[in-house]
């Protein structure tokens, strides 16, 4: 078996990652109580807070992008809360629709 690379991008080594511990660490927290799951779900949104549409007069002017992807801990975040979200849903049988944009 044979690794074929594409010509025109070069191997990279892996580079230092001065994150992973962290994101070790929030991907190993277990979630096993409900006022825990429930405090995950409302402090982390669904949904970009920072994205925006700048209107005048009704018509837009401009458009602010969801921002959340330049955290470098976003995938982290998004797995704690999605594991959050599966234990109220899954364990402990309440509704989470209102947690869901």
């Amino acid at each position: 078996m044979t690794t074929t690379t594409h010509p025109l991008i070069p191997n990279r080594k892996p580079s230092f990652d001065i994150l992973y511990p962290l994101r070790r660490w929030i991907d190993g927290i277990e979630v096993k109580d409900a006022k825990f799951a429930h405090f995950i779900c409302q402090v982390f949104p669904c949904n970009c807070p920072f994205e925006r549409d700048i209107k005048l007069f009704g018509r837009t002017l401009f458009h602010i992008p969801p921002l959340c992807k330049l955290n470098p801990l976003y995938n982290e975040v998004v797995g704690l809360r999605f594991r959050a979200l599966s234990y109220l849903s899954d364990t402990c049988g309440v509704d989470v629709t209102h947690y869901i944009c």
